[in-house]
């Protein structure tokens, strides 16, 4: 009697678990797709303000480098002697 029980509970939980997820499915999916469709919007958007940042073709752009004072230690100096 007790194996009859056993077997009848999970096929119960087997229907129930397919009866849930089929009310449960579309809202879970529904969940998915806003956040992929979400991230890809993001993407979408920094990749075009990445666009908007370069230079077009033929346009021509100097970047100035930052003013770096060159330092007073710049080694050891040895006096140069000729040699006959």
């Amino acid at each position: 009697m007790g194996v009859l029980r056993t077997i009848a509970i999970i096929i119960l939980a087997i229907y129930g678990l397919r009866i849930l997820s089929r009310l449960f499915a579309p809202f879970l999916l529904r969940y998915v797709a806003k956040k992929a469709e979400k991230k890809f919007s993001e993407q979408f958007k920094q990749h075009a303000k990445n666009q908007q940042q370069q230079p077009r073709e033929g346009e021509t752009v100097i970047d100035k480098g930052p003013k770096t004072k060159p330092s007073k230690n710049v080694g050891e100096y040895i006096d140069f002697e000729e040699v006959e």
